[in-house]
C-alpha cells in the first residue's frame, strides 16, 4: 500500500504535485491546464500536443511517471510502459497495492501505463520530488537536443505537419541509495530506423555528487519518418524553441 511518510494512505508524497492533478471520488483527474503546465514549468517541454488548447491534446508520459512515483514512492527497479494516449479529465485509477506490477486504467478499465518495480522503496517527499524534477527535465529535453542530430545524421525526419514521436517506455535501476543532490546524465543515444518508423533510445546514468549510483533507458517510437528536408525541419525546430524560449513560468 502506498504511503505518503505520514501514514495517509493514497495521498501523493510530493505535494508539488498538487498544481498538476486533482483527486475526486477516488480517482485521479489531470486537467488540460494542469498537464500543459508540468509541461512547460517541469520537464521543459513545449510539444504543441501537450497545449491545452490542441486538437490532439495528452497528457505528457512525464507526468504519468511522476503521478506513480508521488503515489507509490521511488523503488531501487522500475520499469514504465505507456500503452495508450490520456486525455483531459480522464478520471484515473491508481490501485491500492504493494504488487511488483500494477497498471494505471481509467475506470471503464483501459490501461495507459504498466509498471514494475522491485526493491526497497523512498518514500522521503524531497528526494521522490528531486528524481522526479531531474528526470522529467532530463526527458524534456529530448527535442530538439537530443532527436534533431539523430534524425539528421540518418537522414530521416519525421513529418512536421503531424509528428508521430510517441513516449514508448522507461526504466532504470539504482545501485546506491540517493539524495537530493541526484542528476541525469545522458550516456548515449540512438536512432534505430526500420523503413518509415524508428525507435530512438536514451540511455542515462543517475549521479549523485558526480559519482554514478544508477542507469536507465527512455525509448521513443517515431512513426511516418521521411527524407530530411532542411527546408521543412528548420522551420518547425525555429517555432519550438521559439515558444521555449518565449515561456515565462
Amino acid at each position: 500500500m502506498f504511503d505518503d511518510g505520514k501514514g495517509q494512505k493514497g495521498v501523493a508524497t510530493t505535494m508539488f504535485l498538487d498544481a498538476y492533478h486533482c483527486r475526486s471520488g477516488g480517482a485521479v483527474r489531470i486537467s488540460a491546464e494542469q498537464a500543459s503546465r508540468f509541461a512547460k514549468e517541469v520537464a521543459g517541454d513545449f510539444n504543441p500536443i501537450h497545449d491545452a488548447d490542441a486538437r490532439r491534446f495528452c497528457v505528457p508520459g512525464d507526468l504519468m511517471f511522476a503521478l506513480v512515483l508521488g503515489y507509490y514512492g521511488l523503488s531501487e527497479r522500475m520499469g514504465f510502459r505507456f500503452r495508450g494516449m490520456v486525455g483531459r479529465d480522464v478520471p484515473l485509477v491508481f490501485p491500492d497495492s504493494d504488487a511488483p506490477g500494477l497498471s494505471i486504467a481509467d475506470e471503464q478499465g483501459k490501461v495507459y501505463l504498466d509498471v514494475e518495480r522491485d526493491g526497497e522503496v523512498v518514500r522521503d517527499p524531497a528526494v521522490v520530488e528531486a528524481f522526479i524534477r531531474r528526470y522529467a527535465a532530463f526527458s524534456g529535453r529530448n527535442f530538439p537536443e537530443f532527436l534533431e542530430p539523430l534524425m539528421r545524421e540518418r537522414g530521416m525526419m519525421f513529418n512536421p505537419d503531424r509528428p508521430l514521436v510517441l513516449y514508448d517506455s522507461m526504466a532504470f535501476e539504482l545501485r546506491r541509495p540517493t539524495t537530493c543532490d541526484l542528476d541525469m546524465v545522458l550516456d548515449t543515444a540512438s536512432l534505430e530506423v526500420d523503413g518509415k518508423r524508428a525507435e530512438e533510445w536514451l540511455r542515462f546514468q543517475v549521479t549523485d555528487a558526480e559519482a554514478v549510483m544508477g542507469s536507465g533507458s527512455k525509448k521513443v517510437v517515431i512513426s511516418g519518418l521521411q527524407p530530411w528536408d532542411e527546408t521543412r525541419m528548420q522551420p518547425f525546430i525555429s517555432e519550438y524553441t521559439a515558444r521555449r524560449d518565449r515561456f515565462s513560468p
